[in-house]
């Protein structure tokens, strides 16, 4: 095989491998939601103050999975519902950003997965799914 023959794959395999490494990437993390109902003071990140929550409502407590140490205080996520235990659980290409105000752990009320990465106010849940499921998988962005 001649010189030229053998460059051809070289400069080929060259530009595969370009391409692939210019793909972009996913930074989404993969969870669970739940939701939780009122009353939702005093919080674990800001206790009793009234103006920790959005005015559009769309807040959430965090899970053990990204609480880190209350670091997560005043984070914001955006929250896409991608599947459920039933068929049409969720609300497609909806998408909700929520503010971290308290720790699901000790939040006043329950949520309604104990599993759950992240716990949504009741109207950040209904904007992405169906309310009357305890849980939907997530993915979810900082």
């Amino acid at each position: 095989m001649s010189r030229s023959r053998r460059a051809i794959p070289r400069r080929l395999l060259a530009i595969l491998i370009l391409a692939v490494l210019s793909l972009p990437r996913s930074r989404a993390d993969i969870g669970i939601a739940g939701h939780y109902d009122p009353p939702y003071t005093p919080t674990a990140c800001f206790g009793h103050d009234p103006l920790q929550f959005p005015s559009s409502f769309l807040f959430a407590a965090a899970g053990e999975g990204i609480w880190d140490n209350g670091a997560a205080c005043g984070r914001q996520y955006r929250v896409y519902c991608i599947s459920a235990d039933r068929p049409k659980t969720c609300n497609p290409a909806q998408l909700v950003q929520v503010r971290i105000v308290d720790r699901a752990l000790s939040a006043v009320s329950r949520s309604s997965s104990d599993r759950a990465t992240i716990v949504l106010s009741k109207i950040a849940f209904e904007a992405i799914a169906n309310p009357s499921a305890s849980s939907v998988n997530i993915e979810f962005i900082q």
